[in-house]
């Protein structure tokens, strides 16, 4: 059971009932989709958001990167239109509107879009689907290059979702896709991003077939480190013969199919993994707190709200933690309650030890903390085995 991993607690609400849901994993036996049920409707997950994407540096940068890669490869230019959806506060298509391409973000979270749109980049509020992919081609035309960074997994009508990406679609345009890769999900223990705003976790064998019911073919794919390992998949129309199917594709589906990722007996595995990590992070905090020593956390990503809660991780383990997003700031955490404060009262504070939630951000977290080695402090990282850096 666990509360949603966005709904920060205002420190009035401390003594509120607070609504819990199951957060059980579920695997299709014959496509081998990994998906939650849907408890809380998307629009009352996403509606008012308070993940800011520019927050976190080196995921701006990785934007960056992006597209100057599809200006280069695909050859987007001025007379493009590059369509995001799930475009956040702007963190992406900024890039673009920097080297004077067209751009359109649709967001759903209503707060969030206006920070793009005072950012001056163009911005419609609203979930994306079907319905609202013919409203969207009526007004702005279709897009030569359509892209979403972690999105795929936050819908819970994968169907509705990718037909209407494909309606957003030109003809000789270009679909891609970032998500967490389920192998490396489960291979690194990464049980901690599975939440209720993720309805589904891909490997490229299914995400393959979720597209091609909708006549898209995914013609190429990228590794990427990024989230703790991430693919990034390539999609067109189904008749555009322009775009080969690559060798990369071809051999992470061998890849994946030679692992198990088509054997129920894979996904069981797994499960048992989970049990054994939280035993071994709550044997570590333990034996730190029994020595005396102080921890605090950092970070108050989704991914650490379902570590502190499957693993019960309250003030009792960690004194509070960090965050630099100001409108997590002053909130406690879900279910848990533990204090989100500034990063400044890390140094004020000189733990013995930092407790890093968002453990995809290590390097960047550790360099930026750097300072806390000056008193003899040391990182803690839960994932893939507890580990004291």
């Amino acid at each position: 059971m666990s509360p949603l991993c966005q709904t920060h607690i205002e420190p009035q609400q401390l003594n509120h009932m607070e609504p819990f849901y199951p957060l059980r994993a579920w695997v299709c036996e014959r496509c081998f989709l990994v998906q939650l049920e849907e408890y809380v409707a998307p629009a009352d997950i996403f509606s008012d958001y308070a993940y800011f994407s520019s927050y976190a540096d080196s995921w701006v940068e990785h934007a960056r990167q992006y597209s100057v890669l599809m200006r280069e490869r695909f050859g987007i230019g001025p007379d493009s239109l590059v369509m995001e959806i799930a475009s956040n506060d702007g963190y992406l298509l900024q890039h673009f509107v920097a080297a004077g391409v067209p751009v359109l973000g649709i967001e759903p979270a209503a707060n969030i879009a206006k920070v793009a749109q005072d950012k001056g980049i163009r911005t419609e509020a609203c979930f994306h689907g079907r319905i609202m992919a013919d409203k969207i081609v009526g007004k702005y035309g279709q897009a030569d290059l359509l892209l979403g960074n972690n999105v795929l997994a936050h819908v819970p009508d994968l169907n509705d979702f990718v037909a209407g990406m494909k309606r957003l679609l030109k003809p000789g345009g270009v679909i891609t896709m970032e998500f967490p890769h389920l192998q490396r999900l489960m291979e690194q223990n990464q049980f901690d991003t599975i939440y209720h705003e993720h309805f589904s976790y891909f490997s490229f064998f299914t995400v393959e077939q979720v597209f091609a019911a909708h006549g898209l073919t995914l013609f190429d794919v990228d590794e990427l480190p990024t989230h703790g390992g991430s693919i990034r998949i390539y999609a067109r129309h189904s008749g555009d013969n322009l775009k080969p199917v690559s060798e990369r594709a071809t051999q992470l589906r061998e890849r994946e199919l030679a692992l198990g990722f088509n054997r129920l007996q894979t996904y069981q595995n797994f499960a048992e993994q989970v049990i054994r990590t939280k035993r071994k992070i709550l044997s570590l905090l333990i034996g730190l707190k029994e020595q005396g020593k102080r921890i605090v956390g950092y970070g108050a990503p989704g991914k650490g709200n379902t570590l502190l809660n499957y693993c019960g991780i309250r003030t009792d383990l960690l004194d509070f933690t960090v965050d630099r997003n100001p409108h997590k700031q002053g909130r406690y955490t879900p279910g848990t309650h533990i204090p989100i404060l500034s990063p400044d009262r890390i140094r004020d504070i000189r733990p013995d030890y930092v407790f890093i939630l968002p453990w995809n951000l290590k390097d960047e977290i550790s360099t930026q903390m750097s300072f806390v080695r000056d008193w003899g402090g040391r990182f803690i990282v839960p994932i893939p085995e507890p580990k004291i850096l």
